[in-house]
């Protein structure tokens, strides 16, 4: 068996190879030697013919060994043989399996792979399994695809986001003794555990959401935070300080007890944590139950309840309030939520897309809306208009309708100062653009589709922009006139403002203009920028209590800065001051361009 290995290059020989390049030759020559007996006479007949019938010149010297016998060559030679010159064909390069790699570099390996293929790759070998439950390959996948940073071994004795988000936001009334108590034993925990009983498993979850509380709407946003998930509720700053931060409170958490069960628990009330429950009903909904809905009574009854949210959602009390219309607003929407506060459904949401040619960023603002206070607005741009969708509504606008939509064909060039201040020059100015835009969609039909959208009148193309509009270096349209300012609206108006004041812009290449409200416009919040970049006709939505006869009314969008616009609605004689939310929202971009709109119709449906 021995010869036969030599002679394939396999076996035997590969060791046998190896351990005479380590000896010298008269070594090799008597390993060679000794290996003789083990041979048989059918081996030896193998062995004998096929060799000494090759050619001297193709592969060696007769009768000492071809090219493919390195050990026969080294043995030869020790016998002081000649040994042959002529070149000896390629090896065929040596192939590593991974099973041959060293398990720590196998760790590096594995732990680079996305989590969702770690399972079939346990599948493979044995060898393959028994890597996997290193801790280190799974503390990575949490870090890079969930952001956890939290050192499970260290918990006990050093104060992480963990700890502080329980301590500090979630459950105040915990004194340092009684902490240890409560936390999981993260000491006997891995984090194959944390990553497939909680963060995977939960991964559907995570992201924007809309409850369906009636009209009212909200933002829930559900991130990892820590070694939690929690549902953070986004509510607006108190009324009319629309560049105050946003608020933000608790719903639900969800994390690991124990090695293998992670628990969901409901936040609402002032009990602390209580048992709940999640559902994932279908693709972007889930719900959430919570079984223990007496943590959420307080002991003075229904009026401290009242009292104590009247704090939280207005930052004021009921005496304090001393419009009538307001407080029955007020009473209304305490009534209506609190119905909601042992079950809820929430369906996902996306922030818009972002184009190069967009007017500013899209995404979330605040504003102001009169007596019903401060709402969630997201704006996004679609091609020659832009929207402003509720995420958070009121009786008369409920949420997910479309409370402004702006004509981005249409701008508005401010005049002087003196004539900002007559709102008769505005009403007539805007009307005059209201009657434009209504001749254009006329023209449109009788023209049919090869018209195209947005095609004008000859006699007012030269008047508008280039579709759909040019950013600051734009020339100014024949129609005149802008204002900026800030304030609340009459019931079924939407005005929004959110986060700190945005830093000051560089002005643009024609400069900011001037800008003051016209008389007579109501503003809930005087402290409105005093200059605008630029304006376009809009039409803004109205409507009675329940949202009874929706119309959509003429109305002007001024651009402050990239993080401010406004809205002044015609009819109403009344000023909305939007802000942006300043704020990093994870796994909230929409699959495609597509989807975002989609999600539009759904969440518009839903209220309509």
């Amino acid at each position: 068996m021995a010869v036969c290995a030599r002679l394939c290059g396999v076996g035997q020989a590969r060791g046998c190879r190896r351990r005479q390049q380590r000896k010298g030759p008269a070594e090799a020559a008597g390993a060679a030697a000794e290996s003789e007996p083990d041979t048989d006479p059918e081996e030896e007949r193998i062995e004998g013919a096929p060799v000494m019938a090759r050619p001297v010149g193709a592969c060696g010297t007769a009768g000492h060994g071809g090219a493919g016998d390195p050990g026969a060559g080294l043995a030869a030679g020790g016998a002081g043989g000649p040994v042959s010159t002529c070149p000896q064909p390629p090896q065929p390069p040596a192939r590593c399996s991974l099973l041959e790699l060293p398990p720590e570099l196998l760790v590096e390996i594995f732990a680079s792979l996305p989590g969702t293929d770690l399972p079939s790759l346990a599948q493979v070998c044995t060898k393959f399994r028994r890597i996997l439950n290193t801790d280190t390959i799974w503390r990575r996948r949490c870090r890079e695809e969930y952001g956890v940073c939290e050192n499970l071994r260290k918990l006990e004795i050093t104060g992480v986001s963990c700890r502080d988000v329980y301590a500090k936001r979630i459950n105040p009334r915990v004194k340092s003794g009684r902490f240890m108590k409560i936390l999981p034993d993260y000491e006997h925990m891995e984090y194959r555990d944390v990553y497939t009983c909680l963060l995977h498993r939960y991964r559907h979850i995570l992201g924007l959401w809309q409850p369906d509380i009636g009209p009212y709407g909200g933002l829930l946003n559900v991130v990892v935070d820590g070694l939690f998930i929690i549902g953070w509720m986004y509510l607006p700053p108190h009324d009319p300080h629309v560049d105050d931060p946003m608020r933000f409170k608790p719903l639900f958490r969800i994390h690991l007890m124990e090695r293998k069960s992670a628990t969901v628990e409901c936040m609402y009330g002032h009990k602390g944590p209580h048992n709940g429950h999640i559902q994932i009903v279908k693709k972007d909904e889930f719900s959430t139950k919570c079984n223990q809905t007496d943590h959420h009574r307080m002991s003075g009854g229904r009026q401290e309840e009242f009292r104590t949210w009247l704090r939280e959602e207005w930052g004021r009390t009921l005496e304090d309030i001393f419009h009538e219309h307001m407080q029955e607003l007020i009473l209304m929407k305490f009534i209506y939520t609190s119905q909601y506060d042992n079950c809820l459904t929430y369906r996902r949401i996306y922030l818009p897309p972002t184009r190069p040619d967009d007017l500013i960023k899209p995404g979330l603002f605040k504003g102001t809306y009169g007596s019903h206070g401060l709402e969630i607005v997201m704006l996004s741009f679609h091609g020659k208009c832009a929207k402003g969708t509720k995420i958070t509504g009121d009786p008369n606008i409920p949420a997910g309708q479309q409370t402004v939509e702006i004509d981005l064909m249409h701008r508005i060039q401010l005049p002087d100062v003196e004539n900002l201040r007559n709102f008769n020059e505005l009403s007539r100015i805007i009307l005059e653009v209201r009657e434009q835009v209504r001749q254009e969609q006329q023209q449109q039909q009788q023209e049919g589709p090869e018209a195209g959208p947005g095609r004008a009148p000859p006699s007012a193309r030269e008047a508008l922009p280039e579709p759909p509009y040019q950013k600051p270096e734009q020339p100014a349209p024949a129609a005149s006139w802008g204002a900026e300012g800030g304030g609340g609206t009459e019931k079924g108006l939407e005005a929004s403002g959110d986060g700190p004041p945005a830093a000051p812009e560089p002005a643009p290449s024609e400069g900011g203009q001037p800008f003051v409200l016209p008389a007579g416009v109501i503003s809930r919040n005087e402290d409105y920028p005093r200059t605008c970049r630029m304006c376009f006709y809009g039409t803004g939505l109205i409507a009675g209590h329940g949202f009874t006869s929706p119309e959509r009314t003429p109305g002007v969008f001024i651009l402050f800065d990239e993080d401010r616009f406004g809205f002044i609605w015609l009819e109403l004689k009344s000023f909305s001051l939007y802000s942006r939310i300043k704020a990093t929202f994870q796994n909230a971009e929409p699959p495609s361009p597509e989807a975002f709109d989609e999600m539009l119709k759904n969440i518009q449906a839903l209220t309509t």
